[in-house]
């Protein structure tokens, strides 16, 4: 190669890097601003809740403003998560409405009571900046992927406080098997910056302890095999209620205004027959309690019901929190019936669950390290590769395309829950 041909390449890889630099510390500023003004706005409608837990009766009604919401603003055909996803896949794009609408009505959700996380919303409020932005400096259609992956990243590392997690679940969730790594310094730098954005402003990152981690042994490790085994399957149940109740809704409620009323009133007498409100909003404490050991045996049940009854009525928020829930408690009565540390396995099936319903294991890996340090490493790495493995083509988000099948060196391009796949790439 000439020198010329070096010098011109160097000049060009070093304008790249500028360009994205600049790009992305917008773009994590703007996404650590608004996600941290969204973070602060749910901690304070929770806190909210909690203290008037009568507004769980105005469920229904925060339900029909979502629904006139979203009809106002004339997206009812929104697809959420799933919209932003497609955009990066596929050259769809982001409505502007996106952020504000998912951002006021996740908000409204947890006022009252939904049973739903912030993390999903998260991805949607950070990919509608994203676009935003790139489409104001022009940004062509491959760069404005990009862009879009930048503020999901931002927003995801500002509220979740997971900023290398952040940055790379953003780039392995679009596409399973193939990673946009075109993206990894964008999603890094404005992971990082939105963070540490949101940190200044209040928002501090979760971090757990892990009590009783033994000794790694063959009957610990073969239990901890067991847990991700469960945690597979776990997660199929999940995304399956989740469906369900979706099916359900939309069978027996045609209108979407009795369809948000109806799954309203179901989520407040569920929360009555349980008689605890523990099951509401997004349950950070209820993970916290299962890493500390102790919390109810059927708590892992009733989350997955709530969340679904909530979220496929038309509530907003996220599954992720919700998925970190049943995973957490769940993985908390495996270790008092198989007589190891419920703390460890809290954990442990937390990531694992989370795993199994996205298709990351790297990022899951990386939230792991983010939340509880290095303690456990080898039960919570042998739990997420096989609950990733078992988990099969199922998860949470439709426009998410498996690239590369689990199980054989072999491209399949197939739509994560593609039903009419299943079985076909085991031999």
């Amino acid at each position: 190669m000439k020198y010329a041909e070096i010098k011109n390449a160097v000049e060009n890889n070093l304008k790249y890097f500028l360009k994205w630099a600049f790009l992305s510390i917008l773009i994590g500023c703007a996404g650590g601003l608004i996600g941290g003004v969204f973070g602060l706005a749910i901690k304070k409608a929770a806190g909210f809740f909690g203290s008037c837990h009568w507004l769980l009766y105005l469920l229904p009604v925060s339900g029909c403003l979502i629904v006139w919401l979203y009809r106002t603003f004339h997206e009812e055909g929104n697809r959420g998560t799933n919209m932003v996803l497609d955009s990066i896949s596929s050259d769809a794009s982001i409505t502007p409405a996106t952020g504000p609408l998912i951002f006021i009505s996740t908000v409204l959700t947890h006022l009252t009571g939904g049973s739903a996380g912030r993390e999903g919303a998260a991805l949607q409020l950070g990919g509608s900046i994203g676009s935003l932005i790139g489409k104001a400096l022009h940004l062509d259609q491959r760069d404005l992927k990009i862009a879009v992956m930048c503020g999901m990243s931002g927003c995801f590392g500002a509220l979740f406080g997971t900023p290398l997690a952040a940055a790379v679940f953003c780039m392995e969730v679009i596409s399973i098997g193939v990673m946009y790594y075109a993206a990894l310094v964008p999603c890094v730098f404005s992971s990082i910056v939105a963070n540490r954005f949101a940190v200044n402003m209040g928002i501090n990152p979760e971090a757990f302890m892990i009590h009783g981690i033994p000794e790694l042994t063959f009957l610990n490790s073969a239990k901890i095999v067991l847990l991700g085994i469960f945690c597979a399957g776990l997660s199929v149940v999940f995304c399956l209620f989740l469906k369900g109740a979706g099916l359900f809704y939309s069978k027996f409620f045609k209108n979407a205004y009795i369809r948000a009323m109806a799954g309203g009133f179901l989520v407040i007498g569920m929360t009555l027959l349980i008689g605890t409100y523990d099951y509401n909003g997004a349950g950070t404490e209820m993970i916290a309690k299962a890493i500390e050991g102790s919390v109810p045996a059927y708590a892992f049940l009733l989350k997955m019901l709530l969340t679904a009854l909530t979220l496929a009525a038309g509530y907003k928020g996220g599954e992720i929190v919700p998925a970190f829930f049943t995973g957490a408690t769940f993985g908390c009565l495996f270790g008092h019936v198989f007589g190891i540390s419920p703390s460890l396995c809290a954990a442990t099936g937390m990531l694992a669950l989370f795993c199994g319903v996205t298709n990351c294991p790297i990022a899951s890996m990386l939230i792991g390290f983010e939340l509880f340090g290095f303690e456990g490493v080898p039960y919570i790495l042998i739990a997420i590769s096989i609950s990733y493995m078992l988990s099969g083509y199922h998860g949470l988000y439709k426009e998410q395309i498996i690239v590369y099948s689990k199980y054989h060196p072999k491209f399949i391009n197939r739509q994560s829950g593609d039903e009419s796949f299943d079985g076909q790439d085991y031999e």
